[in-house]
């Protein structure tokens, strides 16, 4: 019985979310041209970012045991995972000025929890300009190193693309957590967000490493990009990084975003309202 009352109250949960996405769609296609002049300038910001990639590897041919093409590889991730996470997570970015004005105070009168409320305020459809260029550099670089499409290596890009998104939206939750001592969101943050995507577009061998501690045990960006890509590169043995670990890596975004939902869950008890 409880059980079938957890799934029905998920299951509620799935479709109000779904209802929310559908209302911020309809909204953001109000303007079709300023929409899709987002999406193109989405798209080709992105590009010129990859030029810049490019460029180095023009000079220098490779970065240590990397080229171009496998580079690529982690940038089209990276990229996709962000712009689904950016999506997602638009309305835990713009909490700063929610808590602000005092709107957060109406989000928790209502009977659902304030983390869907959230996910669901703002669905960021000129995401999609990222993620078209994410998924044409991506399919560049397995076309390019003839990488098949076989079961293991949908498994891994499957597990590195939703790890990342659960990593970058755990990020932005803990960011806008930090707002209820803060009042002022921490620029800082930043660095584990655009900052994270700037590093995940390369392998994180090249970096120094404390470095690599960083993102691999307090940050897990390796988890969910590198060492998946890692097998998907066949340079796993080259890294000494055992097979089986670049299957399950992934699982640690998802178990950052519990952790920022849990902090959520905490900071909303220190929650003092605006009072006007």
């Amino acid at each position: 019985m409880i059980l079938d009352k957890n799934h029905d109250a998920a299951m509620n949960d799935f479709l109000l979310y779904l209802r929310y996405i559908s209302v911020s769609f309809k909204s953001q296609m109000q303007y079709k041209v300023y929409f899709w002049l987002q999406v193109i300038g989405q798209f080709l910001g992105t590009t010129v970012g990859f030029f810049g990639v490019w460029a180095l590897f023009t000079r220098f041919n490779n970065i240590g045991l990397w080229t171009l093409n496998e580079v690529a590889l982690f940038y089209g991730i990276v990229n996709i995972s962000f712009a689904c996470a950016d999506a997602l997570g638009k309305g835990f970015d713009s909490f700063t000025t929610i808590i602000k004005s005092g709107d957060f105070d109406r989000l928790l009168l209502r009977p659902r929890t304030t983390a869907l409320q959230l996910l669901g305020k703002e669905f960021t459809l000129k995401q999609i300009g990222r993620l078209l260029q994410g998924i044409v550099i991506m399919w560049w670089s397995l076309s390019s190193l003839h990488i098949p499409l076989t079961l293991k290596n949908l498994w891994l890009l499957g597990a590195s693309f939703l790890g990342g998104v659960a990593l970058f939206v755990g990020i932005v939750i803990m960011q806008a957590t930090i707002t209820f001592w803060t009042i002022e969101s921490l620029e800082i943050m930043n660095i584990l967000t655009y900052g994270g995507v700037e590093t995940a577009q390369y392998p994180l061998a090249i970096y120094s490493k404390w470095f690599q501690r960083f993102f691999t045990f307090l940050i897990p960006l390796a988890c969910v990009s590198y060492f998946p890509l890692l097998a998907v590169l066949e340079k796993e043995n080259v890294f000494l990084v055992p097979l089986w670990f670049c299957y399950i890596s992934p699982i640690a975004g998802i178990l950052f975003l519990m952790v920022a939902l849990k902090l959520w869950k905490i900071g909303e008890q220190y929650y003092c309202s605006t009072g006007s």
